[in-house]
């Protein structure tokens, strides 16, 4: 498998699952401080035919409306209700988004968002099953770490080759504050044991890969490559 297709295989494997479906809307308070809000439905198979024919004889998923809050950076403040239909979870959707633009807020576009990668030293260009493993798990801690303060949206995995026969696991992350970004991934990768030593991290302009620099590195250097 050729590295271009095994990159692609590897971003439909741990991205998958990823859900689109959230009104996350931003605004800097009275103080400069960047703070969110965003809800979401959890309808846990409601209004799937396949699941609700499953269920014709069970007791009907429950359907949730959810509300999140916090400072960028931070752990957030969440709550959930429980409500009749999804088309009523829906409808208090659309009506959380228009009290968030009476309030100020709104949804940052993602040219109005930095770029941050994350870079992982891997020890061949070659992937190895331990490569995959480490993107997965890298999924699985990043994404919810970062969701639950705000601080950015894994984008794509990518595996590269690096000289001397060694390798690179890049990960994408969109994210609306680049510092506070780097110093929630730095936090994950050294709680979840993620191999922290062989971790750099880099910001720039969103579509300008160029101009990544590197904050964090174990060599102190600020020079970075994809």
């Amino acid at each position: 498998m050729s590295e271009q297709s095994s990159t692609e295989t590897i971003n439909e494997t741990v991205l998958a699952g990823l859900d689109p479906n959230i009104v996350r809307m931003y605004k800097k308070d009275d103080e400069g401080v960047l703070v969110f809000r965003e809800a979401w439905v959890d309808a846990g198979g409601a209004g799937d035919p396949d699941t609700d024919e499953e269920n014709t004889d069970a007791e009907a998923s429950e359907v949730y409306f959810v509300v999140n809050h916090g400072t960028v950076g931070h752990l957030s403040t969440s709550k959930d209700v429980v409500v009749e239909t999804v088309e009523e979870a829906e409808a208090m959707l659309a009506a959380f988004a228009e009290q968030c633009a009476e309030d100020g807020y709104a949804a940052l576009k993602r040219e109005d968002q930095f770029l941050v990668v994350a870079q992982f030293a891997l020890k061949s260009g070659r992937v190895s099953d331990r490569d995959k493993h480490l993107a997965q798990r890298v999924k699985d801690a990043l994404t919810p770490h970062l969701a639950w303060r705000g601080s950015g949206v894994l984008e794509k995995f990518e595996f590269k080759a690096a000289p001397h026969g060694l390798g690179k696991l890049n990960v994408y992350i969109v994210a609306p504050d680049a510092a506070r970004a780097v110093a929630n991934i730095k936090v994950c990768i050294r709680e979840e044991k993620l191999d922290f030593t062989k971790l750099t991290v880099a910001t720039g302009a969103i579509d300008e890969p160029e101009s990544l620099r590197a904050k964090h590195s174990p060599t102190g250097t600020t020079v970075f490559a994809l």
